[in-house]
């Protein structure tokens, strides 16, 4: 489970706040020749994201055909959480057929200025 306090700690250490970044869900999946390992299975881009105060969590939303969610729009809204929302869980929804998916980590690719919420498949 990651929470918000884990996604702006990841962001700021691993691309310094960068603001050309956009947002991106990308998707992961066993490996069938090595169960230990993950593989990439595709991506979107992440184009919004809302706090959900019932459920306490922090969705992403993928929409391909909206702008990409660039990181300067998003950090200035999660640097002004209260402490108790930075606990809330961050979850990534694909589609309206899928309950928010629970991310499993964090990355980024420098040569696309994207950064990543990893979900499984």
């Amino acid at each position: 489970m990651k929470v918000v306090i884990d996604l702006i700690e990841d962001i700021r250490d691993s691309i310094n706040n960068n603001v050309s970044y956009t947002v991106a869900g990308m998707l992961l999946k066993e490996d069938e020749q090595n169960k230990k390992n993950l593989i990439y299975a595709g991506e979107a881009s992440v184009a919004s994201f809302h706090v959900d105060e019932i459920s306490r969590e922090l969705i992403f939303t993928v929409n391909k055909n909206e702008k990409a969610l660039e990181i300067g729009e998003l950090v200035k809204h999660l640097l002004i959480m209260s402490m108790d929302k930075m606990m809330y869980e961050v979850k990534l929804f694909v589609s309206d057929e899928h309950a928010p998916q629970e991310l499993v980590g964090f990355g980024f690719n420098a040569t696309d200025a994207k950064y990543a919420l990893f979900i499984m498949a």
